[in-house]
């Protein structure tokens, strides 16, 4: 095919239509977690103090690594906050640092690390994360990190009144860490390179393969199952980059996601997708509102009464009003702005929404997941 000719088909799409590279990711090409154990130093007195045992014990290791004897420095003598039955650690927070190894990270790369409390210490502002070893799943060393704190949390405390702005107890370094090591891949190993559908769906299967196949021949791309789609790429590594760049631009129109309403009943929020139908049912929601009044009244007996006595009485009003709510009618197949207009008409609150469409779920005629998180 002349290369003219397929370079506009790349661009060349419907008004829906999304690009390969939106829907799908690559497998094996992926980020790793990275996490290790260090020390920040240079804290102003918020550090973890004595009450952290394992703060003193790293602190005592990283100094006699550095050739400082702590243990013969008499008892009474401290030596840059360091004594010899007892390491003053206000100055030194023992801390957890995190980091994420993007794909293809190579020797010598910067990567950003985040550093977070795991003893007594209040803040972090202004420490300083000495080297730390970042590792794998597998054990390996893959980065080092050390560098200044960034941190945006601040503390605050004076007479008996505390006041904390943002998380003092956590932060983070940008370009923290160098990559020391890299991670397999199997990009430039196998003969097919598998694309992974983000959202699982036989349809957006089909219409890749089906681009794909059209645009660089028959068999090109082959669908696994609803998710997975190998594609026959070239052998040569700078080939097969430039395959998938003209791959992942293609334009597909994908398929409609399945009907879902998504509530949070925390926050009262309602999300209902496009797809999502009602078959003929009829709805009323009217809350019974139930009031008790309290009237307090004392009873004074006569001054001549024999055996009178003074006693408090409660007389108490009960009513119960019930709200007169319309009921409306979903007919059949109606779809997502009839839904809204009619529940909209009530003056429902979100929390009766979402009463209203647990019970049409319950009587069967929701035609959508419904999703309570």
């Amino acid at each position: 095919m002349n290369w003219l000719l397929l370079a506009l088909s790349l661009f060349v799409g419907t008004a829906s239509a999304d690009r390969i590279k939106d829907l799908t990711s690559i497998a094996g090409v992926r980020s790793n977690q990275l996490i290790g154990y260090g020390l920040v130093v240079g804290l102003d007195g918020s550090g973890d103090g004595g009450d952290v045992p394992f703060t003193g014990q790293s602190l005592r290791s990283i100094l006699g690594k550095l050739g400082v004897n702590v243990d013969g420095v008499i008892s009474d003598f401290d030596v840059a906050g360091v004594q010899a039955n007892n390491i003053s650690a206000d100055n030194v927070a023992a801390v957890l640092v995190t980091a994420e190894l993007p794909a293809f990270s190579k020797p010598g790369q910067k990567i950003d690390v985040n550093v977070s409390t795991i003893g007594a210490a209040n803040s972090l502002r202004g420490g300083m994360l000495i080297m730390t070893r970042l590792r794998g799943v597998d054990g390996e060393v893959y980065a080092i990190a050390q560098g200044a704190m960034t941190s945006t949390g601040v503390e605050v405390n004076g007479a008996g009144d505390e006041i904390t702005i943002g998380v003092p107890t956590s932060g983070r370094i940008p370009n923290g860490a160098s990559v020391e090591r890299m991670v397999d891949t199997p990009f430039n190993k196998s003969d097919y390179v598998v694309l992974n559908v983000s959202a699982g769906d036989f349809t957006t299967a089909k219409e890749i393969v089906d681009k794909i196949n059209q645009i660089f021949g028959a068999d090109t791309a082959n669908a696994i199952d609803g998710v997975s789609i190998s594609v026959r790429a070239p052998a040569d590594p700078n080939q097969r980059v430039s395959f998938l760049s003209l791959v992942e631009n293609l334009n597909v129109d994908p398929g409609e996601a399945s009907a879902k309403i998504v509530v949070n009943s925390r926050t009262g929020t309602v999300v209902i997708s496009r797809n999502v139908r009602v078959t003929a049912a009829a709805v009323t929601h009217g809350p019974i509102t139930v009031t008790v009044d309290a009237t307090n009244e004392i009873s004074q007996a006569n001054p001549f009464a024999n055996g009178g006595k003074t006693m408090a009485l409660e007389n108490n009003d009960v009513s119960i009003e019930e709200e007169a709510k319309k009921m409306f009618l979903f007919q059949p197949g109606i779809d997502l702005k009839d839904i809204v207009d009619a529940v909209n008409q009530t003056g429902v609150t979100p929390s009766s929404l979402i009463s209203i469409l647990e019970a049409l779920k319950a009587s069967g005629s929701l035609r959508a997941e419904l999703v309570v998180i």
